[in-house]
């Protein structure tokens, strides 16, 4: 069952330079159940796409100017502040953001922070807010939970932490779950302990998830598709294991070349890491045609004029004229 569908969405930030296209027509769907995965470059538009689901765009600089976000038939673009705070953020989509300690208020105890959506949204009237975050945190594995819960954010580790805001995020039961390089600031074994704790809350709850992240290993172990972004835009979007296997699209071809590989490291030792020639455009003055043609190899004269539409091809999707 299809929970999320995306289409054409096109978020702006209006500032005083000018107008920056942070995503620029992204489109995508996303399962009961399923990981996809959003990776490309910083300044690529992941983090912003996320932020639009959720309706938490900076303001008064932020808005979505075209498209449309769907979550179980309802259109969310179409929503006020107000509903989305009460009927949405929380309690039908919600977030893992990258750093933990931004999400956590220092003065209040853990108890209070993962108790506050569930009094907020609606709990069980024969159990305290603070017998079910209690019990919200030893579903995510935090030892002593009972004692912990007294806690505060200063004196948990990285970890910890994170399985504090995975806890917030997932105490209402919400159909979508957004995690924002969640594992960005940990170490690989933490980072295999949160993989492992999404798998299981998905596994529990059926919740989709759209987990953004710059790390194409970690992408690779936990989504079952990947959508690639640059400059905005998805350039391709396929099931997992095939799109690391044959990537398609240019930009996604340069992407895995230039990730090191372990096979044959005396070889490669004196070998130059790949790199994508070029930098990424400024997101204020955009190129005309496709984004990524001042940096790619097969650009033609149609790429330098035209913007490729994102179309299926052999089981995937592709936005490049010069791929059929």
């Amino acid at each position: 069952m299809t929970l999320l569908t995306v289409k054409d969405l096109k978020t702006h930030l209006h500032l005083r330079r000018g107008v920056v296209k942070a995503v620029n027509g992204v489109s995508f769907t996303v399962a009961a159940g399923e990981t996809l995965g959003l990776i490309g470059e910083s300044g690529s538009g992941k983090t912003m796409t996320g932020l639009s689901l959720l309706g938490l765009l900076p303001q008064p600089v932020g808005r979505i100017v075209d498209g449309s976000i769907n979550l179980l038939g309802r259109e969310l673009t179409d929503l006020d502040q107000a509903t989305y705070a009460t009927e949405i953020r929380g309690k039908e989509i919600a977030m893992i953001s990258q750093d933990p300690m931004t999400s956590l208020n220092p003065v209040f105890s853990i108890g209070n922070q993962v108790a506050a959506p569930i009094k907020r949204h609606g709990y069980d009237a024969e159990h305290t807010a603070l017998e079910l975050a209690t019990e919200e945190l030893r579903r995510v594995r935090v030892p002593s939970a009972e004692v912990r819960v007294r806690d505060f954010p200063h004196q948990f580790s990285g970890g910890m932490r994170q399985r504090v805001v995975a806890a917030m995020a997932t105490s209402c039961r919400p159909k979508m779950l957004i995690a924002d390089e969640p594992t960005s600031a940990l170490d690989v074994t933490i980072q295999v302990q949160l993989m492992d704790l999404l798998d299981q809350l998905q596994d529990e709850f059926g919740i989709g998830l759209l987990f953004i992240t710059h790390d194409l290993g970690v992408a690779a172990s936990l989504c079952d598709r990947v959508a690639v972004m640059y400059a905005g835009s998805v350039v391709e979007s396929a099931p997992v294991a095939e799109l690391y296997a044959a990537p398609a699209h240019p930009y996604t071809r340069g992407l895995l070349a230039s990730v090191p590989k372990l096979s044959g490291a005396k070889k490669r030792n004196k070998e130059r890491l790949y790199s994508i020639p070029g930098t990424p455009p400024d997101p204020l003055h955009l190129p005309e045609g496709c984004a990524f043609a001042p940096r790619c190899e097969l650009a033609t004269d149609q790429c330098r004029s035209e913007s490729p539409p994102l179309v299926k091809i052999a089981g995937r999707e592709i936005a490049c004229f010069e791929v059929s």
